[in-house]
């Protein structure tokens, strides 16, 4: 029971692994959620803090949206279901978990937007609090959002790898607890659990492709991740093939998977802002694990993004831009002949526009600023927030 070793994978990333066997799969029946897969998760003995249920999002079939994209079994993974309407509150989940555990009084993140929402909604249910930093242009509606569920949001002039490093320095500086997709192992196995689920929702077994919107690449390497794991355990013969898909205004995953030399990018070209990510944290990985599944990336422009979003719709699923690329991605994967009309295949829905109205937190506050720790904590002075002495 989260039996974890930490291991370093070929690009120096942390990687944790597990005494892989039949014994760590829970038993068919029981509630689904995220904690039913407790024993290949790094938490250990005890009761769950986490007070927000997370997981046990639907597996939809749906003959109209298969049709319309030109195969014979198709299933929509819908993440929009959770406290924050995103896939992020499985990471988010699992790092406060721990987080409270360890007695962590702030997390910090950053985030184009759904990360970092999940990562003040989460918090505030734990009573933590939340420094937030996002590139200037993040929707002034998600950093709303952040700041009336208490979070003190920073807003960095040099664009989202200025917020993250920034926020990886403020965590190493300020000793808070570093939620940051990529770097913290804990968020790719808050992710895999969307995996466990689909293979449980399938009747125990692997689809023959599974397609997902990449930004930063933890959504794609945690699904893959947990694939792996079912094969590890027993329970799979096989990985599906991944397929990543990004915007055609945004793509360095695409470029380098084609082996082409990295080229300007363009991430307020592109509505679907959630993996609008220039420089992937873990884009390495990524394109290596699309690899060893023998699946692909693709690149969909905005119109093809906006249809996507509306045939969602039409059959019942809400999305947001980037939520709906995985439909945009398998019409596209379809006609590029990366997959067949008689394959089945699973697309991840990854969140849709949040419309929560919590109530507005008096120490809840936004900034902007150059990328400089000394600056972020000068413009907290005044804040009711935990510094070192």
């Amino acid at each position: 029971m989260g039996r974890a070793t930490v291991a370093r994978n070929d690009h120096g990333d942390d990687l944790l692994t597990y005494d892989y066997g039949p014994d760590l799969l829970p038993a068919p029946g029981g509630p689904l959620d995220m904690w039913r897969y407790r024993d290949l998760l790094p938490i250990g003995t005890g009761s769950v803090r986490y007070p927000l249920a997370v997981g046990g999002s639907p597996l939809l079939c749906s003959p109209e949206l298969a049709d319309q994209a030109g195969i014979e079994r198709l299933w929509v993974k819908d993440e929009t279901h959770g406290p924050s309407a995103s896939n992020k509150d499985r990471a988010t989940a699992l790092v406060l978990e721990s987080g409270l555990r360890s007695g962590a009084s702030v997390i910090t993140t950053s985030s184009t937007g759904n990360a970092a929402i999940a990562t003040a909604i989460g918090a505030a249910a734990c009573g933590v609090r939340a420094v937030i930093f996002v590139p200037d242009d993040c929707m002034p509606s998600k950093v709303e959002l952040m700041r009336r569920c208490g979070a003190v949001v920073f807003r960095v002039r040099q664009g989202y790898r200025a917020a993250f490093e920034l926020s990886r320095q403020a965590s190493a500086e300020l000793g808070w607890l570093d939620r940051n997709t990529g770097v913290n192992p804990l968020t790719l196995e808050g992710k895999k659990t969307v995996a466990f689920e689909v293979w449980e929702q399938l009747g125990r077994r692997a689809p023959d492709v599974v397609i997902l919107p990449v930004g930063d690449g933890p959504t794609l390497v945690g699904f893959a991740k947990g694939f792996n794991e079912l094969r590890a355990c027993g329970a799979v013969p096989r990985v599906p093939r991944v397929i990543g898909v990004q915007a055609t205004a945004c793509q360095p995953l695409v470029r380098a998977w084609r082996n082409e030399p990295p080229a300007p990018e363009d991430p307020a070209g592109t509505a679907a802002d959630g993996i609008a990510v220039p420089v992937p944290s873990i884009g390495g990985w990524t394109v290596d694990e699309v690899r060893r599944t023998g699946g692909a990336f693709v690149a969909v422009s905005e119109d093809e993004l906006r249809a996507a979003g509306r045939i969602l719709a039409g059959c019942g699923v809400d999305s947001e831009p980037a939520g709906a690329a995985s439909y945009a991605g398998l019409r596209r994967a379809v006609r590029d002949s990366l997959v067949a009309s008689n394959e089945e295949v699973v697309v991840l829905v990854t969140g849709r526009e949040v419309s929560l109205t919590p109530a507005s937190a008096s120490n809840g506050a936004v900034f902007t600023i150059d990328a400089d720790l000394g600056e972020v904590l000068s413009r907290m002075g005044g804040v009711d927030l935990p510094l070192p002495t």
